[in-house]
């Protein structure tokens, strides 16, 4: 997602770097711009509608290609997504499975919620859930208003969706609310420690080798890591083929909550 006066100065990065790896791209705003070009969802810009904006994201995907993918990323303008290691964590699950993934935050939602800057992805199922059951149900999916991340958090758990633990078969962490830099050396904000839903860790022994986002992530940035991802290698040593995945024995029987 991103906004009109983003287009250049973020948005285009996106697009120039990590985006391209993806099977489908769409670039959501406020306002349809056909040059670029951006979907317009007809919504309100700011902090206090990015809820609007997301389910109208989230509709516009269902209307539009819900027949061509099975996976559905939300992921803003300032996120860095390394696209084969999310392919890699979902490859254990199935498009029927009614799950969303990335990273977890405790409060304000039983199962916790997933954190908005750090992208999450809906399966399918997912997707349909919100589509055909969310959408008329302003009470547990509001069209407007507060935290999307919680409000979307909130949905997901009303319709059965599980909330995902995507940490790898060590216990690492592979979606990130903040930079590289801030994962490495753990200069986390006060209010994240009550937040993280697997206590704040940091350093690279906590971080996962299939990492999958990183946020706050500015254009220079984008190319960096694109850089350092992509192109570096040290002479000699092979990497990117340990099974890292977490065993999982999820039933997936959730209902909707139906009130």
């Amino acid at each position: 997602m991103t906004s009109p006066k983003n287009l250049k100065s973020k948005a285009q990065h996106v697009r120039a770097t990590w985006a391209k790896r993806c099977n489908i791209v769409i670039f959501i705003s406020s306002e349809t711009n056909n040059d670029f070009p951006t979907v317009g969802v007809n919504t309100t810009e700011g902090r206090g509608h990015l809820t609007a904006k997301t389910m109208q994201s989230f509709k516009y995907c269902w209307d539009n290609y819900r027949d061509q993918a099975d996976w559905f990323l939300k992921a803003d303008d300032d996120t860095f997504v390394i696209v084969e290691n999310l392919r890699y964590l979902l490859s254990a699950y199935k498009r029927t499975d009614p799950i969303f993934f990335g990273h977890k935050f405790k409060t304000n939602v039983k199962q916790g919620y997933f954190s908005g800057g750090g992208g999450y992805v809906l399966s399918h199922e997912a997707l349909k859930r919100f589509a055909e059951k969310g959408l008329k149900n302003a009470t547990h999916c509001p069209p407007d208003g507060g935290s999307e991340d919680v409000q979307m958090g909130k949905c997901m758990e009303y319709l059965g969706v599980v909330a995902g633990d995507s940490r790898d078969a060590m216990g690492r962490s592979r979606f990130h609310c903040f930079t590289p830099h801030t994962h490495l050396n753990g200069d986390y904000p006060a209010w994240y420690y009550n937040y993280d839903a697997y206590g704040a860790k940091y350093g690279p022994g906590n971080i996962s080798d299939y990492a999958i986002s990183f946020h706050y992530v500015d254009p220079k940035m984008m190319y960096h890591i694109e850089f350092f991802t992509y192109h570096l290698r040290p002479y000699g040593i092979i990497t990117g083929s340990q099974d890292l995945n977490a065993k999982t024995s999820l039933k997936f029987d959730n209902p909707i909550h139906e009130t």
